[in-house]
């Protein structure tokens, strides 16, 4: 009778690129955002020019992310690339070798040597240039870099939490915008962290209280900043 039972563990690791662009992109537009706003609103700066500051700190940021992105991601596409060719050259010209060094991965991972043998072969009557980057070099379809994507996400991610502090600030009270723009920014670090460890299957506390205690540390030393400047300036 055949079995029934599905493989029903999931697993999460397949997230980890894009989650940790994400988090990571938010949570630079949420601390850099909101320390330049602090910063500037501590210096006794008017409501129109601390706005415009955390304006500016949005367009250029998101900017840079693209723009850094998109190099390192794209030398990391061209080292794939250049993998690529090498191992389709070898097919080509030394494919005994090839298929030795595929029998020796197997033999590696705990296969006896005929056996390894075997699964060479039978696995080299398909896609061998698939099977060869896979169990070489660990380069899959889903796995190959994708500077755009990388640019674009990250891009759009410190956007989303720009934002975030920037409104605080438009909507709140001169007399409350540093207080509320700390709470603001705290509280979405908080649900960034929760959420970006809940997405990727890891234990809560420990990345929400580093996010917290890292972030709140750089916006009291911005806000000291700014408030010493404004003193020395004035």
């Amino acid at each position: 009778m055949p079995s029934t039972h599905r493989h029903s563990e999931t697993h999460r690791s397949h997230a980890t690129g894009w989650l940790r662009a994400a988090v990571l992109g938010a949570n630079d537009g949420i601390v850099s955002t909101a320390c330049l706003i602090l910063g500037v609103a501590a210096s006794d700066a008017v409501q129109a020019t601390v706005v415009k500051a955390g304006f500016a700190a949005l367009v250029a940021g998101a900017v840079s992310m693209a723009v850094g992105e998109y190099v390192s991601v794209s030398s990391q596409r061209d080292s794939e690339q250049a993998d690529i060719a090498k191992e389709k050259m070898e097919l080509a010209t030394v494919p005994e070798r090839e298929l030795d060094e595929l029998t020796g991965i197997y033999v590696k991972k705990g296969l006896s040597r005929p056996l390894a043998r075997q699964v060479a072969e039978e696995l080299s009557k398909g896609d061998v240039l698939a099977v060869h980057l896979r169990e070489e070099l660990g380069i899959s379809e889903e796995s190959l870099a994708r500077p755009f994507q990388a640019a674009w996400s990250s891009a759009a991610a410190f956007a989303v939490g720009s934002l975030i502090p920037l409104v605080a600030v438009i909507v709140a009270p001169e007399a409350l915008r540093i207080a509320l723009t700390i709470a603001v920014a705290i509280v979405a670090l908080g649900v960034l962290g929760f959420t970006g460890a809940r997405v990727g299957g890891a234990e809560v506390r420990r990345p929400v209280t580093r996010v917290l205690v890292g972030s709140t540390l750089a916006m009291i030393f911005t806000l000291l900043v700014g408030k010493l400047v404004g003193t020395a300036v004035a």
